[in-house]
């Protein structure tokens, strides 16, 4: 090869890489015309909601004024609302499918720095009378999904079943499956479940005559309390599903699926979907996922009182659904306010004490 062809071919793989740089990664920022790296935001707490009511209470106290669209939200609720204190809310759309696409989305939107982000996902749910009454306030630790399984309708299954529900892959509803699909159990850190309960424990959660009202139907003791803050865990699944057989299959499967450790006390949609998603930001590298908390607040019963139908109980007038979305607020803002308040001790993790 002549010193001609050297320099040629020289020169012409130079520019090859060059034109690859700028396909791969953009023209460089000095480059006439172009415009700078976007400059991240630094979320302290990102609280996640369902749909509006549960995003409403938020906004106001915590003055979540400044509003980022992001592209892949759902449609109904394209923006995400922060504060000046580094609090941003999120409304993912209800059930599995629009949570997780909104999760998903934000995450890699490379809109916000959530390296060091503690996440609320903050939603109302159905409760087990057995367990505790509309108006409470439940931490989780446990996240199971009550509608990956098989169903035989209940006219056809096997004599001597407790029910037509059963994991897949398993040979009855008290044989625990295998969990192929990695989303039908998630735990959460305890840590933080232990300091969202203790931040939590002394608060006032409101309470209505309606609601005292309506409870006082109920034979259970938990049901006719007022509301109270506890730990317990929620079953997630699109299937809005109502009644005492069916409750009864959520308590077992509950605990079948989580070794007996586990206790039922809520059902909702999207918390598996949700976690799941910001599961797979922590596995880019995009956020932690031990600090992820989940708070239900009970908008309803699961089931009905004596003498009630399962669709009577499913269409009452409770008086829950205003107490359950206040009581988000009142349960979940001391959880907020001390992590941006402390924010030199919660930035680097959970503190010991």
């Amino acid at each position: 090869m002549s010193v001609f062809q050297r320099v040629t071919w020289f020169g012409a793989r130079a520019a090859f890489i060059a034109f690859a740089a700028t396909l791969l990664f953009g023209c460089a920022t000095d480059a006439p015309g172009a415009k700078p790296p976007q400059q991240q935001i630094a979320v302290k707490v990102l609280i996640i909601s369902m749909f509006k009511p549960e995003a409403q209470v938020w906004i106001e106290p915590l003055k979540l004024t400044r509003e980022i669209k992001v592209p892949g939200l759902s449609a109904d609720d394209p923006l995400v609302r922060c504060s000046a204190d580094s609090v941003c809310q999120v409304t993912t759309g209800m059930g599995h499918t629009n949570a997780a696409a909104s999760i998903t989305a934000l995450v890699f939107s490379g809109k916000f720095d959530l390296s060091q982000t503690y996440f609320l996902v903050a939603g109302i749910a159905g409760v087990d009378p057995h367990v505790s009454t509309i108006g409470s306030a439940t931490w989780a630790r446990f996240l199971v999904d009550y509608g990956i399984a098989h169903e035989i309708d209940a006219r056809e299954m096997p004599p001597g079943w407790r029910a037509g529900y059963f994991g897949i892959g398993a040979k009855d509803p008290d044989t625990k499956p295998k969990f192929e699909y990695r989303t039908e159990v998630f735990r959460l850190n305890e840590r933080l479940l232990q300091k969202a309960l203790k931040l939590s424990a002394g608060v006032s959660l409101a309470d209505n005559d309606k609601a005292r009202a309506y409870r006082a139907q109920y034979e259970q003791q938990a049901a006719r309390a007022r509301p109270s803050v506890l730990q317990c865990d929620t079953a997630a699944g699109d299937t809005y599903w109502h009644g005492r057989f069916l409750g009864e299959v959520a308590t077992h499967w509950v605990s079948l699926l989580t070794d007996g450790q586990g206790k039922y006390c809520t059902t909702q949609q999207e918390d598996n979907a949700t976690y799941e998603a910001l599961k797979r930001g922590a596995d880019a590298g995009l956020l932690d996922l031990q600090r992820v908390a989940v708070l239900r607040t009970a908008s309803n019963f699961d089931r009905p009182h004596k003498g009630q139908t399962a669709y009577a109980s499913l269409k009452a007038e409770s008086g829950g659904f205003s107490l359950a979305t206040g009581n988000l607020l009142i349960a979940g803002r001391p959880l907020v306010d001390t992590i941006v308040g402390n924010w030199s001790a919660w930035s680097a993790g959970i503190p010991a004490d």
